[in-house]
C-alpha cells in the first residue's frame, strides 16, 4: 500500500481564537436594548437574530483583529484575480463554520421558531425565504460565565494586579500568613503555633529553673524539654473578613439614551464581580437587584440577560429590597454597590401604587429615599454609589447618601466603571469599617 503526503496548509478556522472572538462579541451577547431604545425589554428579536450575529462576526473578523493580515489575505485573495464571488462565498462559509463551532462549544444555542412550528402542526405549512422570519439564537450560561471571566481578567490586568487575595482589615488575628511578631497564646486563638518562639520560651524557662536548682535532670544526665501552656506562642496574620454584597443595577430608560450605552458596561462589571467572588472569595456572598419603576432580586445567572426598559428610577425600592437581603446575611461586612446614572424619579407608596415624577429632584421622592438610606445606616450597611452622570443636583444627592452610610461616591464613566468597582471591592485595608 502506498501513501501520498501533501503539504498541510491548515484551515482558516484553525487560525481563529474562538474565545477571543466570543469576547469581541460581548456587546452583542450582553445586549441591553441599546439598538432599540423604545422597544419592549422582553422583545429581543432584533439583536438575537442569526443575521445580527453574522454581522457582528463579520465586523470582528475585519476590525477586531481576530484574524491576522496573512489570514485575511488568504481569505479574500488578490483583487487582481477577479474571483470576488468565490472570495465572498468563502467568507460566508467561514462565518457559518464559526457559528456552528460556537454552538458546538456551548456558547450559543439555536432558538426554535415556535410560530412556524404551530403553523406546521395546524397544517398551514411554513413558508421559506424572507417570509419565514428570522432565525434567532440564545446565549448560554457558559457564554455569560466566560464573559464574566474575560471581563475580570481584563479589568485586573489594567489595574496591574496579577491575582486577587482576601479582604484585608486593620485588625490582626491568628491565621496562616504571618505578618507581625508572634504573641502569647490566648484562649480562643487559632492554634497556629510559632515553633521557634515557643521552644525559645521553654528553653529560657528551663534555664531559669536550672539556675535556681529547680530543673530536673533526666536519666544519664540528659535534659528533657517540656513545653508548658505559658510557653506557647502563636503567629499573627491580618484579619480576613467576610462580606455580603448586593449589586444594584439601574435599568431605567436613561441608561441607554443620549447616544451612549451605559447598561452593557454595568452588566459586564456585575458579571466580573460575580466571577471574582465565586472564585477568589468563596466565603462572601453576592446578590443582584434591579431597580426601575419598582425593584426585584434576580438570579446571578440572569445578570447577562437583563435589559433596559421604558422605566423610571425607584431608588428607594431598590435600597429596600437590598437591605432586606443583607439583613439575613451573617457577615462581617454588608454593603450595597449601586450603579446608576439618574436621579430618583419614582416611589412605591404604601398602597402599592407607583408615584412618578421625572422633572427635577422631587422633594417627596428624595425625602423618602433618604429615609431608606438612614434605615440602611442603622442596619450597619454601607452604600457605595457609582454614578454615571455629573449633574450638579445628582452630585449633591449622591454625596449625601455616601455621608449618611459612611460609603463612597464615585463619579465615573462606562469605560472606567469596572476598575472603580473592583478596586473598591478588593482594597479593604482603607475601606473596611470596624
Amino acid at each position: 500500500m502506498k501513501y501520498r503526503y501533501t503539504k498541510f496548509t491548515g484551515d482558516l478556522l484553525d487560525e481563529l481564537d474562538l474565545e477571543d472572538l466570543v469576547s469581541k462579541l460581548s456587546d452583542l451577547l450582553l445586549s441591553s436594548g441599546f439598538n432599540n431604545p423604545w422597544g419592549n425589554p422582553l422583545d429581543n428579536e432584533e439583536d438575537r437574530t442569526m443575521q445580527a450575529l453574522h454581522d457582528a462576526i463579520l465586523e470582528a473578523l475585519f476590525s477586531g483583529g481576530v484574524l491576522s493580515e496573512d489570514a485575511l489575505q488568504k481569505l479574500l485573495g488578490e483583487p487582481a484575480d477577479g474571483d470576488q464571488e468565490g472570495a465572498r462565498q468563502q467568507l460566508e462559509d467561514l462565518i457559518q463554520q464559526i457559528i456552528e463551532r460556537m454552538m458546538d462549544r456551548g456558547f450559543i444555542t439555536g432558538s426554535p421558531d415556535l410560530e412556524r412550528e404551530r403553523e406546521h402542526r395546524r397544517g398551514v405549512g411554513g413558508s421559506t425565504g424572507e417570509d419565514a422570519g428570522q432565525v434567532r439564537f440564545e446565549v448560554t450560561d457558559k457564554a455569560l460565565d466566560f464573559l464574566g471571566y474575560r471581563a475580570l481578567r481584563d479589568l485586573l490586568g489594567s489595574m496591574g494586579r496579577s491575582s486577587a487575595g482576601r479582604h484585608d482589615t486593620r485588625h490582626l488575628s491568628t491565621g496562616i500568613e504571618t505578618v507581625a511578631a508572634p504573641k502569647p497564646y490566648e484562649f480562643g486563638d487559632t492554634l497556629n503555633i510559632d515553633p521557634s518562639s515557643t521552644i525559645l520560651n521553654a528553653v529560657q524557662r528551663l534555664h531559669g529553673q536550672e539556675a535556681s536548682g529547680l530543673a530536673a535532670q533526666g536519666p544519664g544526665g540528659s535534659w528533657s524539654l517540656s513545653i508548658d501552656y505559658a510557653d506557647l506562642m502563636v503567629a499573627q496574620s491580618e484579619y480576613q473578613s467576610s462580606c455580603a454584597t448586593v449589586i444594584m443595577l439601574d435599568c431605567s430608560h436613561s441608561m441607554i439614551l443620549y447616544g451612549e450605552d451605559r447598561f452593557t458596561p454595568a452588566k459586564r462589571v456585575a458579571l466580573a464581580l460575580a466571577h471574582l467572588i465565586r472564585t477568589q472569595y468563596p466565603g462572601d456572598s453576592l446578590h443582584a437587584v434591579l431597580f426601575h419603576d419598582s425593584a426585584e432580586e434576580i438570579p446571578l445567572k440572569q445578570l447577562g440577560r437583563v435589559r433596559v426598559g421604558p422605566y423610571y428610577t425607584n431608588t428607594r425600592e431598590g435600597l429596600r429590597v437590598a437591605r432586606r437581603i443583607l439583613e439575613r446575611q451573617k457577615k462581617d461586612m454588608r454593603q450595597i454597590v449601586m450603579i446608576t446614572d439618574g436621579k430618583p424619579s419614582a416611589l412605591t407608596r404604601a398602597d402599592g401604587q407607583i408615584y412618578k415624577n421625572a422633572f427635577g429632584l422631587d422633594p417627596y421622592i428624595v425625602a423618602e429615599t433618604f429615609t431608606e438610606v438612614n434605615a440602611c445606616q442603622k442596619a450597619g450597611i454601607m452604600i457605595n454609589t457609582f454614578m454615571l452622570a455629573r449633574d450638579h443636583d445628582l452630585v449633591a444627592f449622591v454625596r449625601r447618601v455616601a455621608s449618611i452610610c459612611r460609603g463612597k461616591a464615585y463619579f465615573t464613566t462606562p469605560y472606567t466603571l469596572g476598575q472603580y468597582v473592583l478596586m473598591d471591592y478588593m482594597d479593604r485595608k482603607t475601606k473596611t469599617i470596624h
